[in-house]
């Protein structure tokens, strides 16, 4: 297990979720770092609480809720700055299973520049989800890897690890989507740059404490977003692969 691994979890009115998920993915031996919004229900001062004499804990604080590309892109910059060698993004409700972590890093540890935990690869699934819910993440990440030309099968799949010099190329501040779209942004740009991605099989659980931060307006960013970028894409007009270093 790497000794410089961070593990960024952005969070707005987490309280419910945030002890327990912490101590889990403390259990690994590896860094944890929470981005708190601001959330009114004091998921931030708890965080401090369970932070307080424990090195490896962190909490960065942010005035307001800004969205998950910009909570993301301050924690990996948090990263950079004290001196992570990989960093992972991780959902703060249990929808991703700490005890996958191990799993993303052995692929890091195999070469991969960037580990992807895919609910669409063999082996992946997702657990609690009507039908609806199943066709519509489905059929999304079907549009996004077809309008971009990728074969990553997990275009929006949160649960990620990055080594350090691929952060630094994909430089997440400069990411257009503030929404779900930042997962298939960076997704995108690091297929775009030649970087080495794999797909880890998860199990994606859907959550049973708290409430969902998914609404209308991110989806219609991320739907808006991968059609400007595909056709971008098709008139020959990519705004990558250029090597944003």
């Amino acid at each position: 297990m790497p000794t410089d691994v961070l593990v960024i979890v952005p969070t707005y009115n987490e309280a419910e979720n945030i002890a327990e998920l912490s101590a889990a993915v403390r259990g690994h031996g590896v860094a944890l770092l929470v981005v708190d919004d601001g959330s009114p229900d004091g998921t931030g001062r708890i965080a401090d609480e369970l932070a307080s004499g424990d090195d490896l804990f962190h909490v960065l604080h942010r005035s307001e809720k800004a969205g998950l590309g910009p909570a993301y892109a301050a924690g990996f910059a948090w990263g950079l700055d004290h001196g992570a060698g990989v960093m992972c993004e991780m959902d703060a409700d249990f929808s991703h299973d700490p005890a996958d972590i191990p799993r993303l890093l052995a692929a890091i540890d195999e070469g991969a520049d960037v580990v992807i935990g895919s609910r669409y690869v063999s082996g992946g699934g997702v657990e609690n989800w009507p039908l609806s819910r199943r066709m519509l993440s489905r059929g999304g990440n079907i549009y996004a890897a077809v309008m971009l030309g990728t074969r990553i099968r997990d275009m929006t799949g949160g649960y990620r690890a990055f080594r350090a010099e691929a952060v630094r190329r994909l430089d997440p501040a400069s990411c257009k989507a503030s929404g779900y779209a930042f997962q298939i942004e960076m997704a995108w740009k690091a297929a775009a740059l030649g970087m080495r991605v794999a797909e880890v099989p998860i199990t994606f659980r859907d959550r049973t404490r708290g409430s969902s931060k998914m609404t209308p307006g991110i989806a219609t960013e991320a739907i808006g977003l991968v059609a400007k970028w595909g056709l971008s894409r098709v008139r020959g007009r990519l705004p990558w692969p250029a090597d944003p270093r």
